[in-house]
């Protein structure tokens, strides 16, 4: 029987790159988003490709509610999920703390923070009763390294960069394993939504020097996924070369 992943945000960047990989190496896949249509379009593009099952649905990360009765209404076979990919995740905004949007904090915690919470409770339980899985938390540079304007975004980036050791902690007697992921600058979606559809100020950030591809980061997510059973990687920094902190880069 086929491994399977489970992929939040996996209607573009990251988590689509992600979608990819896992489906190249012969796992099945549950792939969750906002956009059903994107979601349908790449379950169909998989299967087509890869030849492996594909499962999606359609939610918002941070309504619990939805959370909870689209991954419950999942086949029983579904549920026995050998890693989990938490990637959705966005920013909003790059204001001083004096100028943030109260919506634009709202939406970072909920989604960052509280949307990671409500996937990994019942996926966890999925995993304590199948007796194995993975967890693998997508981080950033912003939670290790605050950067000025930064402020509320770094710090649901810091959250994942706790939740990560606590859910390890937490989940140890049980045999399941628990990575962070902590990519530098990717060119993805990531500034455009950001910048709220701003396509000039997004493409500026990435001007003078190569970032990380989605690509990039999926493979590093791989790497740690593929590690023999008694083999864990607890933490690891991905950036591009040009790259030395979260708000350091070297524009040639």
């Amino acid at each position: 029987m086929a491994k399977i992943a489970l992929i939040t945000g996996a209607t573009a960047g990251i988590g689509e790159a992600c979608a990819h990989t896992f489906a190249r190496e012969g796992y099945d896949l549950i792939l969750t988003g906002r956009r059903e249509d994107r979601l349908n379009q790449l379950a169909q593009q998989l299967n087509t490709t890869y030849n492996v099952r594909i499962a999606v649905a359609a939610f918002d990360i941070r309504k619990q509610e939805q959370v909870t009765h689209h991954l419950e209404s999942l086949p029983a076979e579904m549920k026995l999920v050998d890693v989990l990919v938490n990637n959705a995740g966005l920013s909003q905004g790059l204001e001083p703390i004096q100028n943030g949007s109260f919506a634009d904090w709202d939406t970072m915690i909920d989604t960052n923070i509280k949307g990671l919470l409500y996937v990994s409770k019942l996926v966890a339980n999925w995993m304590i009763t199948n007796g194995f899985g993975h967890i693998i938390n997508l981080g950033s540079i912003a939670g290790k390294d605050v950067y000025p304007n930064g402020n509320v975004y770094c710090a649901t980036k810091a959250a994942v960069d706790a939740l990560n050791k606590g859910m390890r902690m937490d989940l140890l007697p049980h045999g399941i394993k628990v990575t962070a992921v902590h990519p530098g600058a990717v060119e993805t979606e990531f500034s455009e939504v950001r910048f709220k559809g701003d396509k000039d100020r997004a493409k500026k950030v990435y001007e003078g020097f190569t970032p990380l591809s989605a690509q990039d980061v999926a493979d590093t997510i791989w790497y740690v996924a593929s590690r023999p059973a008694h083999v864990n990687i607890n933490d690891l920094v991905l950036m591009p070369a040009a790259q030395a902190t979260g708000s350091m880069i070297f524009r040639g």
